[in-house]
């Protein structure tokens, strides 16, 4: 009862939730667009989403062969805009976990449509981001497309886990057809047609060339750019540029271009977004529909949010409906958190009315004892599924609390999570600690200090940074809130490291605790804020687990943290590990402010409960980018005359390389079940990751290959060798592997995982040539003989340089093995022609002079 009374005092952090879409006859229903709180009123943007998606089912309907289309869909309306008798009530719906959000964009006139995708492939993404621009300003059409099609594009994002068929960072390559070699736009299919062009701008001002051959690259110049023509044959593909007017279908097997250098080659092992699609579980439960439009137009209800109302219930009686429905009518969109540490074999016989009642139901399961059918009512309402181990020096409970956040989707408002920790302490023994509190944040500071002993305080002592003290005395102690003392510091708190000691005075020992929350410090800049989930609820064994945790300010993402998860169990010691946000392992994309881990220290089948402590030092910096958006077009070519669009905007340094100082959050990720562990342990069942990251370089006739080592166990420990493998032909590499022709890595010594890996050789047994292309892929084997999948595929196109000429004169005793052996029969040939032409002109001379003065010659 201690952490109960306590509660009160503790404020709410960000947590990650699923997506509620429903898929029935073809038809996607439940699908939740949300307008983001600070946005101004404008009707004009529902009418435009409507419009957009009822454009959108028609197209999506054509794209996937009469399979799929768009059936029911609701829009969140903010609190603040008025109130018209159309608009419902909310019930489980929320702004944080919809599946599309309209806000403002992460920079100034960045109007890119993207989508949160940070899994693997066929996996779901988080959410889809319009700003209220992109769908008020029709003169984005001609960069994107038209709104239907950019929403097709980000739903395959979303709800397939297809990725991008272009690419930014490498936007061509070198290709050998028939023997001739090409530099190709990165695209799907290699059919859409166009030419390369050069744009350089001064002011208003532009000029356009052809672009330029790199000597280095052997690619075109940087800043050259493929210009589609406008009218096109190609009907492929929407995840390549779907503003095209032919484009009307997703890359199958015969069109998809496996030679290009995109993501979706790299992270779904080659395979056309179509063949994704077909091995989604929405494919496997549909049949095509005989139609030539989607049965169904497109319906759509208002929804309107409203105050937020939350009911504690520490059991499963009828009395938490009717705490509620004292001040409210209905228990639309109120909150039920549930919590129980026991077994409840009357669950199931209540299921119907919870799912039906509208109210959104977040479950806390304490201890080992709670009964396993609890997390069903969070799944069939959208709420949080949470765990807190009973051990008394664990804040499991008090963070579980702490996750249950506002679903607004108004950052502001919301107060932030920066330490909860605990610790038994021995008789007149000590807890230290510092907590940091940023620019970002420093409103409403709380510190609120908890033990389970005496009920007088622990004394306790707290200097902010510019050394004010605080003591015990400083502190409120309530009757309501008995061994709880909290401080509530004035006006915003000071920016800095605050630090603190507490030392125990109770005749025994006792577990004490710190928690620290606080609020932003302004309305403008939004503070950082940390989002904490596993890739799924369940897992049966052997499969892994992956812990993300997205790290940012507003939408932007912030890099070089610190992120530690700790994973709780409910038999054994918790686990530590380190999250990565490298582009390697479980992390897809480096510096994407993702930071990622595979979990597999499974102890038993059980809940386990995520908390992410993250820490943020000088060094800390944002970025603007975003993978799987949709592609900014550079211009068209039409009737042959290039129209070029404006520039793609340009951020400044400014405003996606800010530093935001030191900073500490601590957060939720949620509980998760693993299931079918066997009982008495296991042997090693888990492989080395997969390498995504292999890169190759042609440097002085040697092969470069770098990339980050992987695990034992996925990303964790260190493997045991390597096979490289290479071919002239990517699709041998790709499909079978073990018959490419081998690389010899009997030097090359595995590093731990994470750490970055180099080896170079010169390749036997290949003709080096100009235009000579050849392909290479990795494998891991850790010590038990498991192998990895095989990594991404990477080209090196081999060039020999020109030399240059040699001088008039060499050393005899030189020879230059470089000198072509031609050159050197030829050179012999001309030496021997000119020393007969000088001999026989000096035998013409002397036999002239003989005659002319009688002398006799003798040969």
């Amino acid at each position: 009862m201690r952490v109960f009374k306590s509660l009160v005092l503790l404020f709410l952090v960000p947590v990650v939730r699923g997506s509620m879409v429903q898929l029935k006859n073809g038809g996607y229903e439940d699908i939740v667009i949300a307008i983001n709180p600070e946005l101004p009123e404008n009707h004009n943007i529902i009418r435009n989403i409507q419009d957009m998606v009822k454009e959108a089912s028609t197209y999506l309907f054509t794209a996937t062969k009469q399979r799929f289309f768009f059936k029911a869909v609701k829009i969140i309306i903010p609190l603040h805009w008025l109130t018209k008798p159309e608009y419902l009530s909310v019930k489980t719906e929320s702004y944080d976990k919809a599946d599309v959000i309209v806000a403002n964009p992460s920079l100034k006139y960045v109007d890119e449509p993207y989508t949160q995708q940070y899994k693997g492939c066929g996996e779901k993404g988080r959410y889809i981001h319009f700003t209220p621009n992109f769908l008020l300003n029709d003169s984005l059409h001609n960069i994107y497309g038209s709104r239907a099609k950019v929403f097709v594009h980000e739903w395959a994002h979303l709800r397939w886990g297809v990725f991008d068929e272009y690419s930014y960072d490498a936007p061509f390559y070198l290709s050998v057809n028939s023997g001739k070699e090409t530099v190709e736009a990165t695209r799907c299919s290699a059919d859409v047609t166009g030419k390369y062009i050069f744009q350089s701008c001064t002011g208003n001002s532009c000029m356009t060339r052809d672009c330029e051959y790199d000597q280095q690259t052997k690619l075109y110049e940087a800043g050259c750019k493929f210009v589609p023509e406008k009218t096109q044959n190609a009907p492929a593909s929407i995840m390549y540029m779907q503003s095209l007017p032919s484009v009307v279908e997703f890359c199958d097997q015969s069109t998809h271009n496996e030679k290009a250098i995109n993501m979706q080659n790299k992270m779904c092992n080659y395979k056309s977004t179509w063949e994704v699609i077909m091995n989604s579980t929405d494919f496997s439960n549909t049949s095509p529909i005989n139609s030539t439009s989607p049965p169904f137009e497109t319906s759509f209800s208002l929804l309107q949010a409203k105050d937020r109302v939350v009911c504690l219930v520490l059991d499963v009686s009828g009395s938490m409906s009717e705490v509620i429905k004292q001040k409210y009518s209905h228990l639309d969109g109120s909150e039920i958190v549930l919590l129980t540490d026991g077994e409840d074999r009357g669950m199931n016989s209540c299921l119907t009315e919870v799912k039906n009642s509208g109210s959104i139901i977040h479950t806390i399961a304490l201890g080992p004892s709670a009964a396993p059918e609890l997390e069903q009512f969070s799944d069939m309402t959208g709420g949080l599924k949470l765990y807190a181990t009973d051990t008394v020096n664990s804040n499991g409970l008090t963070d579980a609390f702490s996750g249950i956040s506002s679903r607004s989707g108004n950052i502001f408002g919301q107060s932030i999570q920066l330490e909860s920790t605990a610790q038994s302490v021995a008789v007149n023994q000590r807890m230290h600690g510092t907590v940091t509190v940023d620019s970002t944040v420093g409103n409403d500071t709380f510190f609120v200090v908890t033990w389970d002993g005496s009920t007088s305080p622990p004394d306790i002592l707290l200097w902010d940074p510019k050394e004010k003290e605080y003591r015990t005395s400083n502190f409120t102690v309530s009757n309501l809130n008995l061994r709880t003392a909290r401080l509530n510091i004035a006006g915003t708190a000071e920016v800095g490291n605050w630090l603190y000691m507490i030392e125990n005075n109770h005749t025994e020992s006792q577990v004490i605790s710190m928690i620290v929350t606080s609020r932003p410090a302004s309305l403008t800049d939004p503070p950082v804020i940390v989002k904490a989930h596993m890739n799924k609820d369940t897992s049966d064994f052997p499969i892994p687990m992956v812990i993300y945790a997205e790290v940012s300010q507003g939408f932007l993402p912030v890099l070089g943290a610190t992120v530690m998860a700790t994973v709780e169990q409910e038999t054994g010691s918790a686990v530590e590990l380190r999250l990565l946000d490298d582009g390697s392992g479980a992390d897809i994309t480096k510096n994407d402010g993702i930071y990622s881990k595979y979990f597999t220290s499974f102890k038993g089948n059980s809940r386990y409960n995520l908390k992410l402590r993250v820490q943020g030092r000088n060094q800390t910096v944002r970025l603007s980018h975003r993978q799987s958006r949709a592609l900014y077009v550079p211009g068209y070519i039409e009737n042959g005359e290039i129209k070029m669009n404006a520039p793609r905007p340009k951020p400044s340094d400014e405003d996606i390389q800010a530093k935001l100082g030191s900073f500490n959050r601590v957060a939720t990720g949620g509980s998760f079940v693993v299931k079918n562990v066997p009982l008495g342990g296991f042997t090693d069942m888990f492989p080395p990751c997969k390498i995504t990251d292999l890169e190759a370089q042609f440097e002085e006739e040697k092969i470069h290959l770098s990339w980050t080592a992987p695990g034992n166990d996925f990303d964790e420990g260190q493997v045991d060798r390597y096979i490289i493998k290479m071919s002239e032909s990517l699709l041998d590499l790709r499909n079978t592997f073990e018959d490419a022709t081998s690389v010899n890595t009997s030097s090359l010594v595995p590093k731990p995982a994470g750490t970055k890996e180099s080896f170079q050789f010169k390749p036997e047994y290949v003709t080096i040539e100009n235009g000579t292309i050849i392909y290479f892929a990795i494998c891991a084997i850790d010590n038990a003989s498991l192998t990895s999948e095989v990594s991404n595929v990477v080209q090196v196109a081999l060039f020999v340089s020109p030399k240059e000429s040699l001088p008039d004169s060499l050393p005899k005793d030189v020879i230059n093995d470089d000198v072509n052996v031609s050159v050197i029969v030829i050179g012999a040939l001309i030496a021997v022609l000119a020393v007969l032409i000088s001999v026989s002109i000096t035998v013409c001379i002397l036999y002239k002079k003989n005659r002319k003065g009688s002398f006799e010659l003798r040969m």
